[in-house]
C-alpha cells in the first residue's frame, strides 16, 4: 500500500440494523423484520467511503478488545484502510449503534454504551507530527470532542495537521438531541472549529441551533467566520455551502430511498475526494450530493459507492 495521504480520526463501531417493514391490519402472518451486522461510525463511514473511492486512507481511533473491535479491524482491513494508528483498549467496549429503519427509509438510532465507549480511549501520547509529515488532509468529528482522552487526542492531531499544511474538516455531529451541550463543551466545539479549513452539519439540527441563528445564511455566517467553508446538509434539499468566496445551494439527486443511515458520511467522502482531485466547490458538493444518493438506494451506512459507480451516476446525471 502507498504512503495514506488522508487521515480520518475518530469513532468505528458496529451497526445493528433493523429495517421496520409495514404490516396491514389484515396481515394473516406479519413478517419478521431481519437483524443486520454492518460496518458503522460516523468517521469509519467515511474512511471507507475515500477508500472506496480511491484514496490512500489511514484511520486513527481506538476499537474494544471484544468480537466487535476485531470485527471492525478486519473490516477496515478489507476496506484496504491503513489501520497502523488503530489500536484495541481493553478498559472499554466496543460501540453499538441499533438503528431501526422505517418503510420512508428514515432511521432512529441508539447507541450503546452512550458514554465510555472505545472510541474514547483515543490517547493524545499516541498523535505524533511525524504521522502528518505528507498528510493532504485529516478529517474527524465531534463525537471524540464529547469525552477525554479522545478530546485532548483529537484537538492535537487537528493541530499538528494544519501545522504540516494538510487541509482539516470537521463534521459536527452534536447529537443534540441525544446528549445536549453545555458551557465548556461548546468552547470545545469552538476550538475544533477554529482549526478546521471546512465544517460539514445538519442544517436544522446542527447549524443552526448550535450558533444560535435565525436562520441557516446567519449559522453559516457565524461559523464561517469569513476563514472556512461550511456545508450545510439539508437532506433531500440538498446542501448550501457558505465560503469567503461566496455561498450557493446544490440540489439533491431524486432516487428511491432505502435507508438513510450513514448518507452524510457519504456526502463528506464524495465532497473531500473532488477537493482532493483539485475541484472547486460546486463540483465537490455534487459529488457529495451523487454519493449520499447512491447509499441511500442502499441498506446500511456502508452502502457507499466506488469510484466507478460514482463517475456513472454523475454523467447520468
Amino acid at each position: 500500500m502507498n504512503k495514506p495521504r488522508l487521515f480520518v480520526l475518530g469513532d468505528a463501531n458496529v451497526d445493528l440494523v433493523i429495517p421496520l417493514e409495514d404490516h396491514s391490519p389484515g396481515d394473516p402472518a406479519p413478517r419478521e423484520s431481519t437483524l443486520e451486522l454492518h460496518g458503522g461510525g460516523t468517521a469509519a463511514n467515511v474512511a471507507v467511503g475515500l477508500s472506496r473511492l480511491g484514496e490512500q486512507v489511514a484511520f486513527i481511533g481506538t476499537v474494544g478488545d471484544d468480537g466487535y473491535g476485531r470485527w471492525v479491524m478486519n473490516d477496515l482491513d478489507a476496506e484496504g484502510i491503513d489501520r497502523q494508528h488503530t489500536r484495541l483498549v481493553k478498559d472499554a467496549c466496543t460501540s453499538m449503534v441499533l438503528a431501526l429503519i422505517n418503510r420512508e427509509g428514515e432511521r432512529s438510532i441508539y447507541v450503546w454504551p452512550d458514554q465510555d465507549g472505545a472510541h474514547t480511549k483515543l490517547h493524545p501520547d499516541v498523535i505524533r507530527p511525524e504521522i502528518f509529515d505528507e498528510a493532504a488532509w485529516l478529517h474527524t468529528t465531534g463525537l471524540c470532542l464529547r469525552e477525554q482522552p479522545a478530546r485532548s487526542a483529537q484537538i492535537k492531531a487537528m493541530g499538528l495537521a494544519r501545522q504540516a499544511g494538510a487541509k482539516v474538516s470537521l463534521d459536527l455531529n452534536l447529537r443534540l438531541e441525544s446528549w445536549g451541550i453545555d458551557g465548556q463543551l461548546r468552547n470545545v466545539f469552538d476550538q475544533a472549529i477554529g482549526l478546521s479549513d471546512f465544517v460539514f452539519g445538519s442544517a436544522d439540527e446542527e447549524i443552526i441551533p448550535f450558533t444560535a441563528g435565525t436562520s441557516l445564511l446567519q449559522g453559516a455566517e457565524t461559523l464561517s467566520g469569513g476563514i472556512r467553508t461550511v456545508v450545510a446538509r439539508q437532506g433531500p434539499g440538498g446542501v448550501f455551502v457558505f465560503g469567503p468566496g461566496g455561498s450557493f445551494g446544490s440540489s439533491a439527486f431524486q432516487v428511491e430511498v432505502v435507508d438513510t443511515l450513514g448518507a452524510g458520511d457519504a456526502f463528506n467522502a464524495g465532497f473531500i475526494s473532488a477537493i482532493l482531485a483539485g475541484e472547486e466547490l460546486r463540483t465537490a458538493a455534487r459529488w457529495g450530493n451523487a454519493a449520499a444518493a447512491l447509499k441511500i438506494t442502499k441498506r446500511g451506512a456502508r452502502g457507499l459507492p466506488n469510484r466507478e459507480e460514482l463517475n456513472e451516476f454523475l454523467s447520468a446525471g
